[in-house]
Formats: C-alpha cells, sequence, structure tokens
C-alpha cells in the first residue's frame, strides 16, 4: 500500500489547487426534514434536495479532510517515521490505541486518520508538521480560503467540538471534492479496512467508520463525524455509472439508513434515458 501512496502523492501540485463552485438551488427542496439540523444532496453537480445549508455547525471529524489537505502539502513523506507524543497518545476515541514513544510512519498514520478516524493518529500527523498548534490552524484557515470555504472557521484539526469552530454543508462540500480529487485520499477514504506496523513491529488492524461501504451500491467513501456538540455527520461519496451523487449531513440522526434510503431516491430519480 505504501508504494501506491507514493505514486498518488506525485499529483497533488495539480489536483490541490482545485477551487469548486457548488451551485445552490432555491427550489432545492427538503425533502428529508428529520434527516439532520443540515444537509445537501447532489447529483451529478444538481444539488436536489438540501436543508438549511449555510447554517453554521460544527464538523466534528469532517474537518479531518481539511487536515489531511494540509498535511499533503507540507513536504509530504509516506516513509517518514513519526514518534507518538504522550499527547497524543492521551487524546480520547476514536482513536487505535498508540502507546507514546511508539513510532509509525505519516503513511500509516494518514491511512488512520482517513479511515478509522483514529484522533492519536491524527495528533501524531499534526505534530509531524509542527509543533505549534496556532501555525497549523493558520493553514488550514490558508487552505480553507483557496477553496471558498468562506462560512467556515478551523479551529481543532481533528475535529473535536471547539468555540469558534463551524462549517457549513455547502462548504464541506467543496471540501470533499476538492480532498477526493487527490488519488492517495480517495483511495484511502474508499477502503474498508487496513492495517499498520509500528517501527517496533506491533500490527494494527482498523476499519472504516463508514458504514455504507460495502453494504450501498456504489459507495467509495468519504468520511464520517459524531461529537456530542456536532451529532452524526457524514460525506458520503457514491458512483453508479456515468452518475455520481454527494451527500453531506450535520447533525443527523441514524444516519446510516436514511443517507442509504436518501442516496437511492437520488439515482432512482434518475431521468427516464
Amino acid at each position: 500500500m505504501r508504494r501506491s501512496w507514493r505514486h498518488a502523492a506525485a499529483s497533488l501540485v495539480g489536483a490541490l489547487l482545485w477551487v469548486i463552485a457548488v451551485p445552490l438551488h432555491a427550489d432545492a427542496h427538503d425533502a428529508y426534514p428529520h434527516a439532520a439540523r443540515s444537509y445537501l444532496l447532489m447529483r451529478d453537480q444538481q444539488v436536489l434536495w438540501q436543508r438549511a445549508p449555510t447554517l453554521q455547525l460544527q464538523p466534528a471529524s469532517l474537518t479531518k479532510l481539511l487536515t489531511a489537505l494540509v498535511v499533503l502539502e507540507s513536504d509530504w513523506d509516506s516513509d517518514r517515521w513519526l514518534t507518538v507524543s504522550k499527547y497524543a497518545a492521551s487524546v480520547p476515541p476514536s482513536r487505535l490505541g498508540l502507546q507514546a514513544n511508539e513510532q509509525i510512519t505519516a503513511g500509516a498514520a494518514l491511512a488512520a486518520m482517513l479511515i478509522r478516524s483514529a484522533n492519536d493518529a491524527c495528533r501524531v500527523l499534526v505534530e509531524g508538521v509542527t509543533s505549534d498548534l496556532t501555525a497549523f490552524r493558520a493553514r488550514m484557515k490558508a487552505r480553507a480560503a483557496r477553496l471558498g470555504m468562506s462560512d467556515s472557521n478551523f479551529v481543532d484539526p481533528c475535529g473535536f467540538d471547539a468555540s469558534g469552530q463551524y462549517s457549513t454543508v455547502s462548504d464541506l462540500l467543496k471540501l470533499a471534492q476538492a480532498a477526493r480529487a487527490v488519488p492517495l485520499i480517495a483511495h484511502l477514504t474508499a477502503l474498508p479496512e487496513a492495517q499498520l506496523t509500528t517501527r517496533a513491529g506491533r500490527s494494527i488492524k482498523f476499519h472504516n467508520t463508514n458504514a455504507l461501504l460495502g453494504r450501498l451500491e456504489g459507495a467509495a467513501g468519504l468520511k464520517t463525524g459524531n461529537t456530542s456538540q456536532a451529532g452524526q455527520c457524514l460525506i458520503a461519496y457514491v458512483r453508479r455509472g456515468d452518475h455520481e451523487v454527494w451527500l453531506v449531513m450535520l447533525g443527523g440522526t441514524q444516519r446510516w439508513w436514511l443517507a442509504h434510503g436518501m442516496i437511492d431516491d437520488a439515482f432512482a430519480a434518475l431521468p427516464a434515458d
């Protein structure tokens, strides 16, 4: 897997310059008023259904997509060994259970952050870029601005609830599309499971937090999140044939079966050939 990460990283420069304008439609009605506090479903660049698309809410671990973009633009080397600090080892779940002073590669940490949404791996990655959290936040802010995320502000790189942190489903769709344009991120977020090995030889297997993978036809990523303030959050990407659907949810309830039904409905509503 490490070799594919290295090859994919070579295409970052062009892909990470994408700024994607999300078409908001006043006539895109709220077909699922009980699905989430805010959601946006887009099929083939047309917004079909939405609810409060500019409502600013905590983004939870969906934030990790932005963190991944910042990390990959910071002298990325998937083979570089990173040491787990006591602070990183102590963060709360979701986590891998990394131990202080263990070493893992940057590529393995990125995989764990995007697949398992592991907060300990996230902290290791951030610390591998800079020990100054304020400086990392500044990079996140600048990267979000380049994406046109004008209704967002990110404080914690791993997505923990934080004062002054917020985003919208419209902004997060821009982030999601830019992230998926990076082959490495697209590859990792679509994996149902993976395994890493520490420098000392300890193997850790982990599974994707995205319950749609392997259960919903065409599901190919992208990120989940869940905190006390944010509620159940999801960015789902699904492709069937020549058609694709994006669903972004913030403050959701029972997200898996609702998201499954919403996405199936979006494909079922395709005009007849």
